[in-house]
């Protein structure tokens, strides 16, 4: 069971002089002048019972197929698991490619419509009932609308936030796909 969501809007930048160190009587001081990289979208999990980022994604979009990659990315660390990702209800949490997705993951071979016609396919909610389907080795529990604190996973970008962010961030090498929560203590 993994924690799901995204951060967008990260603003990718690099100090162009490193900071002076504080000393005695002196408190740190930072330069104001940044080299700007653009903005980046954080996808990731986190597994509640032992504080683990797993499989974190870092992109320039959310779209539909970045969600989709990232949870196949993350179903890829542990193949043959059952996997619920708890998120909210984000139109991307409840694509047609995220459900042909699940479905090819699950061995599912049933017919699943079409889109805005017909099948699982119809509508959103018709989607949304298919990915939380608990007979499903891959599924969705979906968070109530309005209420971001029951996803954990904004608890941890929230830390993230206040003790990286704010300071400055470069896009950091992600070959390590494990990440421990009280690092960022």
């Amino acid at each position: 069971m993994v924690s799901t969501d995204e951060k967008t809007g990260i603003q990718a930048l690099e100090r162009l002089y490193p900071d002076i160190a504080m000393g005695p009587g002196r408190v740190q001081k930072r330069e104001f002048e940044y080299v700007r990289h653009g903005t980046l979208c954080l996808i990731a999990n986190l597994e509640v019972w032992c504080g683990c980022i797993i499989a974190p994604s870092i992109g320039p979009t959310r779209t539909e197929e970045d969600f989709v990659r990232h949870v196949e990315q993350t179903v890829n660390t542990d193949p043959l698991a059952g996997w619920v990702f708890i998120c909210d209800n984000l139109n991307t949490h409840q694509s047609e490619a995220l459900v042909l997705y699940v479905a090819a993951a699950c061995g599912i071979t049933d017919e699943l419509g079409q889109k805005e016609k017909s099948g699982v396919l119809k509508s959103q909610a018709s989607r949304a009932e298919f990915l939380s389907d608990p007979s499903h080795r891959v599924r969705f529990a979906y968070t109530p609308k309005h209420s971001p604190w029951l996803n954990q996973i904004e608890i941890w970008f929230s830390v993230l936030v206040r003790k990286l962010l704010k300071r400055s961030f470069t896009p950091p090498d992600l070959s390590l796909s494990r990440t421990r929560l009280n690092s960022l203590s």
